[in-house]
């Protein structure tokens, strides 16, 4: 793996260790890492205290999701710019305050924008993390073993925020699960300030290209748009958005050809590392995401589970998860290379969604789910820090909070994306079975059961994606 090397001119004085450092910056992702996945659980206590409607109440994760997508771009670009620190640190205030209006919310229009805040801090917050990490981590086997405990942290966040949904939304409520950002936003941000190196940036006159800002921002948040809304509307209306998101996405790209100052250097796109790694991550995301959130569904729903019950069944994911990136994931792509230890990651994600696909209406957790949650909690453990080390090996330093803002976009995509396409084809399958005369229970584990084959097809492709478009070179170590 190629690593990014730091300016060499460039030497800051360290009073904390650069480890201290990465504990700061992964304080601050698992907050928006959680925050993406702990309102799954709560929805139904949300959606009966403040009245939402059935497609009213997905606005409680789209607002989030919208901003949050659309906004990466831009903010990793800024960073660059007036420095990463201080982008970080923004955004961890704008996301601590967010949460504690989301937290004291009494009204759908107020959460709604309280969770819209959010995803603009947690935007910026998560578009330069990267880029300081491989900042702090140049040399190759200390910069694995950091994507490692960055990728075990992300990872074993979002399982652990259904976790934690269902335990605050029970023995306390709802509001909760938004509140208790604000001890950890504010410790994560006093730590901020003090721990991590401050970084100049190329500063704010050389220009972020504000033109080409306004044409992607709209298009991301389009695209994320028509795909998180596409279950409430028809099919030429989903479409017609998609196509206005190419027109945007064409405009952005002609005008970065062409500007002096361009906002993405399409250049990166050059790397076939950085571009391979984003489009195996949006398939490899889209799978994770469904699983997720249609696994919590059916514990519920065909096996009766309760909040606290469904969060407490995902708690392997997060063991698992830590226990593998923390203590194995670094001397394994060490020794084997990171580009076999990801197709033996993609394998096992392949082999979870498999098993999901066979999930009865009389299944049980223990033979029917948690097979699968292993398979593929060891398969993403093996996989992420593994794509997450190619795809910032493929960007100059110079770019590297590009780069990240580039990657953390593409999981937004992918997530949006397999949640809407595998929750709307579930909810597809379960209605015509029911209209036919099949009993409930029934038809909703079998319309699960579709999802997870197609969520199965989806992890195929991008393990046939990543044996391709990744195979080491000639000569170049896997």
């Amino acid at each position: 793996m190629t690593a990014i090397v730091e300016n060499p001119t460039r030497t800051p004085h360290r009073t904390y260790s650069r480890w201290t450092a990465l504990v700061v910056l992964c304080a601050g992702t698992l907050m928006t890492i959680l925050d993406g996945n702990i309102v799954t659980v709560a929805m139904p206590a949300i959606q009966s205290d403040l009245g939402f409607s059935g497609s009213g109440l997905a606005w409680v994760v789209n607002a989030y999701l919208i901003p949050f997508g659309g906004l990466l771009l831009l903010a990793g670009r800024l960073g660059d710019l007036v420095g990463r620190k201080r982008m970080f640190a923004a955004g961890l205030a704008v996301f601590t305050a967010a949460s504690v209006l989301c937290g004291v919310a009494t009204g759908q229009g107020m959460l709604i924008a309280a969770r819209a805040l959010q995803g603009v801090g947690g935007a910026m917050t998560s578009a330069v993390v990267l880029g300081m990490l491989v900042a702090l981590f140049p040399e190759p086997r200390a910069q694995a073993r950091a994507i490692a405990v960055f990728s075990a942290v992300g990872a074993a966040g979002g399982a652990l925020g259904t976790f934690l949904g269902g335990a605050l939304t029970q023995a306390l409520n709802w509001h909760w699960i938004f509140l208790i950002n604000l001890p950890i936003g504010v410790v994560a941000l006093l730590a901020a300030v003090r721990v991590l190196d401050a970084d100049e940036g190329e500063g704010l006159g050389r220009g972020a290209d504000y033109p080409g800002a306004v044409l992607v921002t709209g298009a991301l948040m389009l695209t994320v748009y028509a795909i998180v809304g596409s279950g409430d509307r028809e099919v030429t209306g989903t479409l017609l958005l998609a196509l206005v998101a190419l027109v945007l996405f064409t405009a952005f790209g002609l005008r970065q050809a062409r500007a002096a100052r361009p906002l993405l250097r399409l250049r990166l796109f050059g790397s076939r590392l950085l571009s391979g790694a984003n489009a195996v991550q949006i398939l490899m995301i889209a799978t994770m995401y469904g699983f997720q959130f249609l696994g919590a569904l059916y514990l519920q729903r065909v096996l009766g589970f309760g909040e606290l019950l469904t969060g407490t069944a995902f708690l392997p994911a997060p063991i698992v998860i830590g226990v593998l990136m923390l203590g194995l994931s670094a001397r394994t792509i060490g020794r084997f290379g990171a580009y076999r230890v990801l197709l033996a990651g993609l394998v096992l994600i392949v082999a979870g969604m498999a098993l999901l696909s066979r999930v009865p209406a009389d299944g049980s957790y223990l033979a029917d789910v948690l097979p699968a949650l292993l398979s593929l909690s060891v398969g993403f453990a093996a996989a992420m820090p593994a794509l997450t080390g190619l795809a910032m090996s493929g960007a100059r330093e110079e770019d590297a909070g590009l780069a990240s803002g580039l990657f953390n976009t593409t999981q937004v995509v992918g997530g949006s994306l397999g949640l809407a396409v595998l929750s709307v084809l579930a909810a597809s399958r379960t209605e015509g079975l029911v209209a036919g005369g099949a009993e409930v229970v029934s038809a909703t584990a079998e319309g699960y059961q579709a999802a997870f084959r197609v969520g199965t097809a989806i992890a195929v492709g991008a393990l046939a994606l990543a044996a391709v478009v990744l195979r080491p070179r000639a000569g170049a170590r896997g």
